[in-house]
């Protein structure tokens, strides 16, 4: 029992070093792009706001599919999927793969906002997402 629950937060552990390099590293790059201050409440804002992605469409936010508490599951409007949580807290592969970050910033930004997401907002939302313990 005691070598599961280290082996558990080993991986924790791990995967949260391994989101804050990453995110670290997609931050530079937006700030290289012009990006920057970034904001955990601008990103939470974002979250809960709802866009419109395109005339006659109804309105949507992020947390329709993730939810407000980003460490329990979400799931999707469309097909019911269900969504792991976003917060890396208890979901230590949340911001740990640059290329799925940037896929699935790209496809959700379209899906939500209706176009692509700006580095700086990217950036809000990362934070906020990672700051979600």
């Amino acid at each position: 029992m005691k070598r599961d629950i280290l082996i558990i937060a080993l991986l924790l552990n791990t995967g949260t070093a391994l989101a804050s390099t990453t995110v670290e590293k997609l931050l530079q790059d937006y700030r290289s792009l012009g990006a920057g201050p970034f904001n955990k409440q601008a990103g939470e804002q974002q979250w809960q706001s709802v866009h419109v992605p395109k005339e006659g469409e109804a309105g949507r936010s992020c947390s329709d599919c993730h939810g407000d508490n980003l460490k329990q599951p979400g799931k999707h409007l469309r097909t019911g999927k269900r969504i792991e949580p976003m917060a890396p807290a208890v979901n230590p592969l949340r911001l740990t793969d640059r290329k799925q970050i940037e896929k699935w910033f790209k496809r959700n930004c379209r899906w939500t906002f209706g176009r692509d997401c700006t580095p700086q907002e990217k950036g809000d939302l990362m934070l906020f997402i990672q700051g979600q313990n």
